[in-house]
């Protein structure tokens, strides 16, 4: 039997049967409109390879702006009836999904994994990370409260309560493609909103299983639209001009971000947008170096430094400087690397030539600048992926492009200092302001230190940050908006206020 990717309607029989399958990339996908299945308006389909091989293992229906204009039609039409559902039923349906999300783990950790290249386990942390979303929201669909007051001056009665801000078009990264999804289809569902959500064509394969999960929960047909597209531009543009919708959320470069803002400015759409990191990570003399060490595997590793949340430059007190360095190193020489679906492997390829590629220009750069290699500094072994070894330096200068940019992969530069006023200015001296990290057994210190930091999100004495129960977002250009926590369900609302009189 085919897949529910390639077959027409969802019809229950067929739908019964697919779900007890496992997904099977290699079928193929269709646009997930208006809850059926089509092709592209013009036929167009494109590849999603395996990163660890290089291998096609999927071709995807190729959305185009007609396709993408439906999705929105679907959504209008789908908005009125979703946003009139009880906040608890809306909340049900949002718990169905997450339990429906954690008794597939296996299957959607291995599909992760195919398609972006991170390691088994990070796609089961991943999986688990992303299903959270749809319980937290599940909690807070039930929360959106108002307010009554009295107007001091004219002594009318001032009642306040929040709308659903209408339909939502959703522009996802490939590298986390469940989280990111869930992320944004959560809180939108929660609000009451419908939403088109574009993933990342490296990466399409995720959410289009998510389409199904959302499906046997409740989700009414159109209330998600799922669209995989190649023309991204013209596709976002297509749907941001389109005046019934209300929000855009997007998550990626800010490069890119910036254009979307251009683009939403047109028709004033309300913009969410999760950008660019360049995450300082401070080592102050009296931390728990073993402890550091810990958070610095995790802020830097989690999916292969390939999170806009990553770790980014590393500065060490003089004091401690050796010692963290060398058991830093130590720790990333020790990672196994390999193809992602292999047990045991910690490390996998990186998503495309691409940014191997620009990884290891980082690291030539900082190298012939001055940098040392203490582990990596190369291509891993097999050369049909796009595998790239940890990798640490140290004596990396001032002006190597690795402290500027992004490296997005599994390379930490480290640099030393030696006085709290130059390790904050060096932190704070990026256009980007997503996220920082600063280990000291001084809390105190760390506490007044972490209000100095220009940073949206701090992790003290902790490498891991991200919560759905938390505000994720930046500030300067690393973006506008928070995900996640009650402000994740306030993105998605109108605030409307009533003056009467009784």
């Amino acid at each position: 039997m085919a897949h529910a990717l390639t077959s027409g309607a969802l019809a229950s029989s067929a739908w019964e049967v697919t779900m007890l399958k496992p997904f099977s990339p290699e079928s193929g996908g269709e646009l997930f409109i208006g809850g059926a299945w089509r092709p592209a308006s013009d036929g167009g389909r494109f590849a999603v390879t395996d990163p660890a091989t290089g291998h096609v293992i999927a071709e995807v229906a190729d959305g185009t702006e007609d396709d993408a204009l439906a999705a929105v039609d679907a959504a209008a039409a789908a908005q009125p009836a979703w946003a009139g559902r009880s906040p608890r039923e809306r909340a049900e349906i949002l718990r169905r999904a997450y339990e429906l999300l954690l008794a597939q783990e296996d299957r959607f950790a291995r599909l992760i994994t195919r398609e972006n290249g991170k390691s088994l386990s990070d796609s089961r942390g991943e999986l688990r990370y992303a299903a959270e979303f749809f319980r937290w929201f599940a909690e807070e669909a039930v929360r959106n409260l108002g307010s009554l007051s009295n107007a001091p001056a004219s002594g009318a009665k001032i009642l306040v309560h929040h709308k659903p801000a209408g339909v939502a078009v959703l522009v996802t990264p490939w590298n986390f493609p469940a989280a990111m999804g869930t992320r944004k289809i959560a809180p939108a569902l929660a609000a009451g909103c419908t939403c088109v959500l574009k993933p990342a064509s490296e990466t399409p394969l995720t959410m289009l299983a998510l389409a199904e999960v959302l499906a046997e929960a409740g989700v009414p047909a159109g209330a998600v639209n799922i669209l995989p597209a190649r023309r991204s531009g013209a596709v976002v543009s297509a749907m941001l001009h389109d005046p019934r919708v209300r929000v855009v959320s997007f998550t990626g470069s800010t490069e890119v971000g910036r254009r979307i803002l251009r683009e939403a400015s047109d028709c004033v759409v309300n913009p969410r947008m999760e950008l660019g990191g360049n995450a300082p990570f401070l080592v102050f003399e009296d931390a728990d170096i073993d402890a550091a060490v810990e958070g610095a595997m995790i802020a830097k590793m989690r999916n292969m430094g390939e999170a806009c949340t990553a770790a980014n430059r590393f500065y060490v007190h003089d004091r401690v400087h050796d010692e963290f360095a060398e058991k830093f190193a130590a720790k990333m020489a020790a990672l196994k690397v390999g193809n992602g679906l292999e047990e045991g492997v910690s490390v996998g390829p990186l998503v495309n030539a691409e940014t191997r590629d620009k990884v290891e220009a980082f690291v030539a750069d900082a190298v012939a600048k001055g940098a040392e290699v203490l582990t990596g500094g190369r291509r891993g072994p097999d050369a049909r992926g796009y595998y790239y070894l940890p990798t640490v330096l140290t004596n990396v200068p001032a002006d190597a492009n690795c402290l500027c940019d992004e490296i997005f992969g599994p390379v930490a530069p480290i640099q030393r200092f030696s006085s709290e006023q130059e390790a904050v200015e060096r932190a704070n001296a990026t256009e980007y302001g997503l996220a920082a990290y600063l280990f000291t057994q001084d809390i105190g210190r760390g506490l007044r230190l972490g209000e100095r930091l220009e940073f949206g999100m701090i992790g003290l004495n902790r490498g891991l940050i991200s919560d759905p129960a938390a505000p994720f977002g930046g500030v300067k250009q690393s973006g506008l908006g928070r995900e996640g926590a009650h402000d994740g369900l306030m993105e998605f609302l109108e605030t409307q206020y009533i003056s009467t009189n009784w």
